[in-house]
């Protein structure tokens, strides 16, 4: 087959491996549950899983030429990681097995939040916008903001790890980071859930059939059938989530966020409730941003991570 390349979203539940043309245009995917990425075990679970989306489409390893992968983790220029929150991963050991697996292959590390803002930048609802920040809301939450054009990642990789600003400095649980109150601990897919379920044991109330702990379908679900313990929690998270935002307008100004991530696909049911939350907490001069929903969904990072080692192959035979 002619030479392909591989976006690969690594979450904390499932990793989404998309397979597309060095042109952008996506062929297939495949979703692999994630597993301890820290031994060759959980190693050859990905690159299995690779191999059995390659062959679904007549090619093979050796037709990569560039494969991106994101992780949920600051990932500084030099592809180095400092910390992961969400997920048991050793990345040196991940990126030196697809190196293995793919010979050919020019292989990229991003941050996952940046790397669906990259997709949406390239391919989605972002394109031709200047300034924008990029929220990706599944098992944690990160963001990628992008100024006059350019991503802003920081000087050790942390820009955008707006799941780490403290919004709640009375809570006493303790954050994947180690720290309390963090936005993290509210506005994802797992604080969600746990909003929900604790409204509703302080209510009295016996809760939708919620199935695991990032369960948010369910909750947006009862959210539509009228469930008021439903309406509580989204708005607590979007009370959490508007004054972040609100925050982060004071300091690079957005004309549009984007809301991507697993949560997004309940996004048109908080949508307005998102809106207001901002409005009451922005800066005046801020408020004219607007919030809407990425148009690439779930496959946003995996565009983002294929561009990113498009364009690194592409710097390397310069």
């Amino acid at each position: 087959m002619a030479d392909v390349v591989l976006g690969i979203d690594i979450g904390g539940t499932s990793i989404k491996a998309g397979l597309f043309t060095p042109d952008g245009e996506i062929l297939g995917e495949r979703k692999i549950p994630t597993p301890a990425l820290v031994d060759d075990m959980g190693f050859s679970m990905v690159t299995g899983g690779l191999a059995r989306l390659l062959y679904g489409y007549d090619a093979k390893m050796e037709d990569v030429i560039a494969c991106g992968v994101d992780i949920p983790a600051p990932v500084a220029a030099d592809g180095s990681v400092s910390m992961t929150a969400n997920v048991e991963l050793d990345p040196d050991g991940l990126i030196h097995a697809l190196q293995e697996a793919m010979h050919n292959a020019t292989i990229a590390c991003v941050n996952d939040a940046n790397a669906a803002t990259v997709g949406e930048m390239w391919r989605g609802a972002a394109h031709g916008v200047s300034d924008f920040v990029m929220i990706a809301i599944g098992t944690g939450v990160g963001a990628g903001i992008v100024s006059n054009g350019q991503l802003i990642s920081g000087s050790f990789g942390a820009a955008g790890e707006i799941g780490h600003i403290t919004v709640n400095r009375e809570e006493t649980r303790f954050c994947g980071c180690g720290r309390q109150g963090c936005l993290e601990q509210y506005a994802s897919a797992t604080g969600i859930v746990r909003l929900y379920l604790e409204t509703c044991k302080a209510r009295g109330v016996t809760p939708a059939a919620v199935q695991h702990a990032t369960d948010t379908l369910t909750v947006f679900r009862a959210l539509s059938a009228g469930d008021d313990c439903a309406r509580r929690a989204i708005h607590q998270m979007c009370e959490y989530l508007g004054y972040a935002m609100a925050q982060i307008s004071c300091v690079c100004d957005p004309e549009l966020y984007l809301i991507g991530g697993g949560v997004a696909g309940g996004f048109a049911s908080f949508a307005p409730d998102l809106r207001e939350c901002f409005m009451k907490y922005a800066l005046k001069g801020c408020r004219k941003a607007r919030i809407e929903a990425a148009s690439l969904g779930n496959q946003a990072a995996m565009f983002g991570s294929a561009y990113e080692a498009l364009i690194k192959r592409d710097a390397h035979f310069r």
